[in-house]
């Protein structure tokens, strides 16, 4: 059974998870906007990894917004593996399934060919105790992961550069596909094409209209998307599902998407 859940904004996940029947938690370890390394919740991270487990909720991290280990500004990237890999060593510690992180960009005028050269730096240097997921993105000329044209050359280096030194993987944003003008209808089975893999799907509605460029997140009966395009991509991905719509309703949004599924 698909393991369905939510991005919680709150100091205790778990506790929202087990309010609306979650089977999956996605949380952030810090500030998304900041540089500041990761911050365990309660500070013990065997007893995060404990509790979860008890409570039979699966762990998701999502990385900080800040990081692009694809720009060419040695003041971003370096910093950005660093941060990535205090990331991905935190997520661990507590038992996450996987640590999500955004494709990155490259500034205009920069080949996107240097942006690929930076990724393999960077998945080659950085060690991976669980698998990091690639995440497709909405908008941006000097994005690495927007078109699926863009998401085959940034897979084609990274899976190359990966070798053994841990999984990376792919996580499916159903608003950012949308916004970058990829039809839904067969987005799966196109983006396995590419990646031969989901490991996760972010079940997010669009506020903007197809190919807008924006990542803007409706909840699921709110937004342009038809709902039933949603659930189609979530049965035919067979993921672990995350909602990442607005905190109002992110609750009934898990509900209505857990009893479709199930």
């Amino acid at each position: 059974m698909v393991r369905i859940g939510g991005h919680f904004h709150s100091d205790d996940p778990l506790a929202e998870a087990v309010a609306c029947d979650a089977r999956l938690a996605q949380f952030f370890l810090g500030d998304p906007q900041g540089w500041k390394g990761p911050v365990i919740p309660g500070g013990d991270p065997d007893a995060v990894r404990d509790a979860y487990a008890k409570a039979d909720v699966d762990v998701y991290i999502h990385a900080p917004y800040v990081i692009n280990v694809a720009t060419t500004n040695n003041r971003i990237r370096i910093p950005s593996r660093k941060l990535l890999g205090q990331q991905l060593k935190a997520a661990a510690s507590i038992g996450a399934k996987g640590l999500i992180v955004h494709g990155g960009h490259v500034n205009a005028g920069v080949d996107p060919a240097e942006g690929l050269e930076n990724w393999v730096k960077a998945v080659e240097r950085i060690e991976r105790p669980l698998p990091m997921l690639i995440e497709n993105t909405a908008g941006g000329n000097g994005a690495m992961a927007r078109s699926l044209d863009a998401i085959a050359r940034l897979w084609e280096a990274v899976s190359s550069a990966a070798g053994d030194g841990g999984e990376v993987g792919f996580c499916l944003d159903t608003c950012h596909a949308y916004s970058a003008g990829i039809d839904l209808a067969d987005v799966v089975d196109r983006v396995k094409a590419i990646t031969g893999r989901i490991d996760l799907v972010h079940c997010n509605n669009s506020r903007d209209e197809f190919d807008s460029g924006a990542d803007r997140h409706a909840n699921l009966d709110a937004g342009t998307i038809d709902a039933g395009a949603l659930l189609d991509v979530v049965r035919a991905a067979g993921a672990p599902t995350a909602c990442e719509t607005p905190e109002a309703g992110l609750a009934d949004d898990i509900r209505w998407l857990r009893d479709r599924i199930s």
